[in-house]
């Protein structure tokens, strides 16, 4: 079977029992948020937003915001053990637990997704403050990630309340051109993924907008199935990727291996000009996967007239796809962390709405020496 495209045509949020507007916030439980923080504001140019914690009034945990354009990240670390933060890192390692979604009304996103079976994780929460208030929700979704429905229509402060403008006068990193969530990609179980598409179908309202299985997604030693899933709007998108047969261990079972289960593989993240984004990473020490320079032999004749130098696509690995639409330019990071689990896409898009289908051979090669260093392969 060859990438199947679903009809395009865009539902209407008039019609859409979960109008959604994106992603609000990424939180990812960590071992020690102050440091993740730093990282994120070091390596990848987020800003300090705001602060959670004792000081706060919130006693069993820390949490840090930091911001980049659209993008927002949560990093949330437990002060003890014992307790559900403490197990999910010592389960999982660093890891994302919450995709935040922004609705404009978190009591009917709740109910509307649970009277469709969700499983609830939130109730409906109020949290008031002198700004405002913001509403807040949630479902459990694959493995022990979470759906958080966050409505701030009536809120005019820095973050939520409970937090605290957090900055440091005396540290000032410029940004790298990263501007917001284009997609997060969650990685389930074998033949887990039809039963967690029908979900987002049946639960959220989502369309399969694409499809690619086992031939579209493979190499010599290894193989994987994957759809697409976005919202009516086009505005949240979530691939879903699952294990396939192969010779070998599979980039998925590497992760479900070492995250002891399902989870969010790696967060997209979208960059108007990815030349100068990467190159700035790069030279703050993010490490991006490389592939073999042949790749650009013929990427001409492959993809057409595109308007970059091919010499710095080349010099920074930079990998580039073209669809009906038009074309996109992406890359990606190693993992984040020790354990072979969450790493980061860097994606610019020149019309195309695809995901790089003519670029999985290559990347995924360049992931199984990853994996073959490792042991793992």
């Amino acid at each position: 079977m060859s990438t199947i495209t679903s009809n395009n045509t865009i539902q209407s949020t008039e019609t859409d029992f979960l109008p959604l507007h994106g992603t609000d916030y990424v939180e990812f439980y960590v071992g020690n948020a102050k440091q993740a923080a730093h990282y994120y504001i070091t390596a990848f140019g987020f800003q300090p937003l705001a602060y959670a914690g004792p000081e706060t009034g919130m006693k069993d945990k820390v949490s840090y915001v930091v911001r980049q354009n659209k993008l927002t990240f949560m990093l949330t670390t437990p002060l003890r053990s014992g307790n559900e933060i403490a197990d999910h890192i010592y389960k999982h390692g660093d890891g994302v637990k919450a995709l935040a979604l922004k609705v404009d009304d978190a009591t009917a996103a709740l109910a509307e997704t649970t009277k469709r079976t969700a499983k609830k994780y939130m109730d409906v929460t109020r949290l008031k403050d002198e700004d405002g208030e913001v509403v807040m929700s949630g479902i459990h979704t694959y493995g022990d990630t979470v759906h958080l429905f966050i409505e701030r229509n009536n809120y005019r402060g820095v973050f939520m309340p409970g937090f605290r403008e957090w900055h440091n006068p005396y540290f000032k990193v410029p940004e790298t051109g990263l501007q917001y969530v284009d997609h997060c990609v969650g990685n389930v179980g074998w033949n887990q993924m039809n039963p967690w598409v029908s979900f987002y179908q049946n639960v959220m309202g989502f369309r399969n907008i694409l499809s690619f299985d086992d031939n579209d997604i493979s190499t010599e030693y290894s193989a994987l199935m994957s759809k697409v899933m976005s919202n009516g709007n086009g505005y949240v998108k979530f691939p879903i990727n699952e294990p396939a047969e192969g010779k070998k261990k599979s980039q998925v079972e590497e992760y479900l291996d070492f995250y002891a289960g399902e989870g969010v593989q790696h967060v997209a993240m979208a960059t108007n000009h990815i030349v100068e984004t990467v190159m700035e990473l790069r030279s703050r020490g993010v490490e991006f996967l490389q592939v073999p320079t042949t790749y650009y032999d013929d990427l001409l004749d492959r993809v057409g007239h595109i308007d970059e130098d091919l010499a710095p696509l080349k010099e920074l690995g930079i990998l580039v796809d073209r669809d009906n639409e038009g074309y996109l330019l992406q890359i990606f990071t190693k993992p984040v962390e020790d354990r072979p689990t969450l790493f980061f896409e860097i994606i610019q898009r020149k019309g195309a709405h695809s995901f790089g289908k003519g670029n999985f051979k290559a990347l995924f090669e360049a992931i199984e020496r990853e994996q073959e260093a490792r042991g793992n392969l």
